[in-house]
């Protein structure tokens, strides 16, 4: 049964498997004694900490493990807003943070904090400009997460951290999603980590906070983790998750071409297969792995039952509280369409076939729930053969797509459409061009198979 939700959850990654069996039997000792078993479990613990830092970006001595990623995050958001109180209690966050997020920010505010919330786009990136904006003068902590965990699209979190670094405001970044594809770059000052998101055990996260960043852990403190996350280290937990953030690493670069272009084939052929639905996030600045689209006329948990029940795992609704079918916050503040939401993430190693299965089986969940709630026919129409022209210029170099365009243009209708399927990079630029200089409009490009599909709408 393919699973597509690795956003939620990576499966167990076998190295991370193998490293937790084997570390039952030598990191089970306190570490903090001195004896053979706990000096063994330290030099455990501490190597696993070097190899962290080292995937995070960070120094050894910055990083603590803590029980969960979200409690990374409470962690590092309340002890950066408690060390800074002198300067002031606003909180800054985009609209699409991770509800751990939120769920600080909502405890922030009914002790007296403040609130700024960034806008976003209608693919899901925060405004640069907006976060420049509300960075006033008591601004105590800045929050960015490195990708959305709902549509997949990537923040401007180097950007960003230059104007919080500029301003003298520390961020932290929710780096849940992406640090199993590589490190956030930028001058953050707090990063937080989950290790069930890259193919880690539960139970493991992470916190980074660099060196010059002030810092006040709250709540009970002992000695455990430099104070920042009290108990007793689940070391065989820790140096599993690390063994799988180490092996999906080394994989990373090529995995994220080859799921890049499964996920452009869903992007792609969704819309083809289902009417009236729409595939949200941006395009092209986007986590590899992951795609969202809702559907019109659909139950978002009636969807997900039925492609349940023809073997694929997705999820719906909001990422963070599908359980309690709410509408999205992350879509409500994208101001895109949420009914009907599915969202694919594909874990490493998913194969093709199951991709193309999953393909397959969409149009007959989509066509039968729409059925069972009694929407009206959503028929595709037969494509007009003036409409919706194809112009294969693949091979081809400029001017001749542009000639080649301008010629079928001259017999389609107006308000008709033409793509040109191209792999001159000097095609990227001429057919905007032409666009302007003949009054037509330039709708937009997409990856394709080969080169890219330039779509161009006649307006006169």
């Amino acid at each position: 049964m393919p699973y597509f939700d690795a956003a939620s959850s990576a499966p167990l990654h076998p190295v991370a498997r193998e490293a937790l069996m084997a570390s039952l039997e030598e990191g089970w000792a306190d570490p903090a004694r001195l004896y053979r078993e706990g000096r063994r479990a330290r030099m455990l613990l501490d190597a696993a900490r070097e190899a962290a830092a080292e995937a995070v970006g960070c120094r050894p001595d910055e990083l603590v493990f803590t029980p969960s990623g979200t409690q990374a995050v409470h962690a590092g958001i309340s002890g950066a807003l408690a060390a800074r109180r002198r300067v002031g209690r606003r909180l800054v966050l985009s609209a699409v943070e991770h509800s751990s997020v939120l769920h600080s920010a909502e405890v922030h505010e009914a002790a007296g904090g403040t609130l700024a919330t960034v806008p976003v786009d209608r693919t899901g990136r925060a405004s640069s400009t907006g976060f420049a904006e509300a960075l006033a003068a008591d601004t105590a902590l800045a929050c960015l997460q490195s990708a959305n965990h709902e549509v997949g699209t990537e923040q401007p979190v180097e950007e960003v951290a230059r104007m919080c670094r500029e301003a003298g405001v520390p961020l932290l970044v929710d780096a849940a999603q992406s640090l199993a594809w590589g490190p956030v770059a930028g001058d953050w000052s707090l990063l937080a980590g989950s290790a069930h998101k890259w193919g880690g055990p539960a139970g493991v996260g992470l916190l980074a906070v660099r060196k010059g960043t002030r810092f006040s852990p709250q709540g009970p403190r002992d000695e455990r983790e430099s104070g920042r996350s009290s108990g007793f280290e689940n070391i065989p937990a820790v140096l599993a998750a690390v063994a799988a953030l180490r092996a999906v690493r080394a994989t990373a670069a090529q995995e994220a071409v080859r799921l890049h272009g499964l996920v452009e084939r869903i992007r792609t052929r969704v819309p083809e297969l289902v009417p009236d639905v729409e595939v949200v996030g941006d395009p092209l600045r986007r986590l590899p792995h992951l795609v969202t689209f809702s559907c019109l006329y659909v139950d978002g948990e009636t969807l997900l039952h039925e492609l349940d029940r023809a073997g694929f795992s997705v999820s719906s609704g909001s990422s963070c509280t599908s359980s309690t079918l709410t509408p999205s916050h992350v879509l409500k503040a994208m101001g895109v369409l949420s009914e009907g939401n599915v969202r694919v993430s594909l874990p490493m190693g998913t194969a093709e076939a199951d991709v193309d299965r999953f393909l397959e089986v969409l149009a007959t969940a989509v066509r039968t729930v729409r059925e069972k709630l009694g929407a009206p026919r959503t028929e595709r129409p037969a494509p007009s053969p003036a409409v919706g022209r194809v112009v294969d210029a693949l091979g081809k170099r400029c001017p001749l797509p542009v000639i080649e365009l301008a010629k079928v243009m001259a017999k389609v209708p107006v308000g008709g459409t033409v793509t040109v399927l191209a792999d001159d990079e000097a095609a990227r630029l001429d057919i905007p061009a032409w666009c302007t200089m003949r009054g037509q409009e330039f709708v937009g490009e997409r990856a394709a198979e080969r080169g890219a599909a330039y779509v161009v709408r006649r307006r006169v």
